[in-house]
Parts: C-alpha cells; structure tokens; sequence
C-alpha cells in the first residue's frame, strides 16, 4: 500500500515521526509522498528521499498558505521551484491548487496564476501535480477548459466533490484520491463519488494529520490508518477488499513511478 498524500513533516509529528513511519512500515505500507505546502519547506523535505527512499516528496505552493506570502514574491518562489525540480529529487509538483474559504484574504486571480505557474512546471519537468481544490471547483474547471494537464497526470486529492463533479473532471483525465471521511458512518456524497469512480483512477490517502478515518475521527491521522481507508474504500464500492487494494496499489504505481517494483530499503 502507498500513502499517496500525508504531511508527516508537520510540527504535529515532531514528538514521534520514526515511530509514526515504523507503524506504517508494519501496517503494510512501502511507500508513501509527502507534499510540501509553502517554500520554507522545500529544502528540507528534498533531503527526506536520500535517507529513506519509501519516503517520496512532492514541492509546491498551498492555496492556504498563500497569505503568508508577498504577492510580490510570487515569481521568484515560482522560480525557485522550476530550479529545484530541475535537480530532480522530487516525485510531484504540489500541494498547490485552489481554496475558496482563502478567497476573502487572497483574490482567486492570484490564486489561479500561482497555480497555472505549477501547471506549466509539471509539464516542464514530466511530473504529476497534486491538486487541492475546496469550494472551488468552478474556477478549477473553468482553468482546465484552457490549461493542459501535464502527461504525467493529476491527482484530486483528498476529492470531496460530487459524483456529477467526477464525471466533469474525468473528461480531462484527473485521478481522485479519497482520505479518512469514506470511512465516517454518515459519509453519503464521499461514497456517492467514490462509486463514480473507474477502478482505474483510484487512489488512496490519509492526509495525516487531518481526517483520520474511523475508528480514530477526531485523532490525528496517521499513514498506519490506510488500510482502514482503503477497507472503507472497498465497502462503500461493494467490491473485494483485495480487488481495491490491488488497483489502488497498481494506480499509485503508474502516477509515480519510483514504487514500481521492489518496496525500496532505508538508505544506509
């Protein structure tokens, strides 16, 4: 199994991060991607791969944090980005996207140039991007009547729109990630999509920390709580636990390569 979104980086795991990713290794993960959310983040996360190849990164800029940012600087951090992508080391363009709740502090046209800039980078470097998109899927949509998504892919992560939202982004070819709410008991629009869904464009994440999936809602999340996830996954779908996991498995293989094959040791 491949975590294919959690935030292990963040200060919430600073107090247990080895024993976070040893409970991950024995709960059957090989392999899981930590996307970064703001440049201060970059460098260290690119230092992650080299110390243990199971543990891949994504760089990029989150809508959310784009408050905290001089708009001023928004083409050098861009810049930035296009050069340490060039060095190679990370696996995915993001966490970028678009955040509708962020609007009222950062004007959606500024949040749609930042994210083009990561769309034209993820075509330019061959990798996929993984998209954050809350209460703003009409913008999105919008974007990709004009922007061409990079060959490598892009991944909706976290998804929680609807079923008729996954036909619209399935006509461009997006794969959709579903985290810790597939598992809450009154999940309906979660399951309602996830149905929606061809077996060939699922994915699965925790997240972590946010969204733990149930038994541990309210807790913070970790990549150990997959295969809860993906459990869910397989009984809200109606399928065979093993026939989910396979293709979810098999999907995360094709989006990002570096999995294929042997689970990677630690380096020594």
């Amino acid at each position: 199994m491949i975590d294919t979104h959690c935030h292990l980086d963040l200060p919430r795991f600073d107090v247990d991060r080895e024993a976070a990713l040893e409970r991950a290794w024995q709960a059957g993960l090989t392999g899981l991607v930590v996307p970064a959310v703001a440049p201060a983040r970059w460098a260290p996360l690119l230092e992650w791969p080299t110390r243990d190849a199971r543990v891949q990164v994504g760089l990029g800029i989150h809508p959310q944090f784009l408050p905290e940012l001089d708009e001023r600087d928004d083409d050098r951090h861009l810049a930035t980005l296009d050069a340490l992508l060039a060095r190679g080391g990370a696996i995915a363009v993001g966490e970028c996207g678009l955040d509708g709740p962020t609007a009222v502090t950062v004007p959606m046209d500024r949040q749609l140039r930042v994210l083009r800039g990561h769309f034209g980078l993820a075509r330019k470097h061959g990798l996929p991007l993984l998209m954050h998109c809350l209460r703003a899927h009409p913008a999105l949509l919008e974007l990709l009547e004009t922007e061409p998504l990079p060959d490598a892919g892009l991944l909706m992560h976290s998804y929680s729109g609807s079923a008729d939202l996954t036909k619209k982004y399935l006509r461009y070819g997006c794969h959709f990630s579903f985290a810790g709410p597939v598992s809450f008991a009154e999940a309906r629009r979660p399951i309602d999509a996830l149905k929606s869904v061809p077996l060939e464009r699922l994915l699965a994440e925790t997240d972590a920390p946010d969204q733990a999936p149930h038994p541990h809602r309210g807790q913070r999340s970790e990549p150990a709580y997959l295969p809860l996830i993906i459990e869910a996954m397989a009984r809200g779908r109606g399928e065979p636990l093993e026939v989910t996991r396979q293709a979810v498995l098999e999907n995360s293989q094709r989006l990002f390569p570096i999995f294929q094959g042997t689970p990677a040791s630690p380096s020594s």
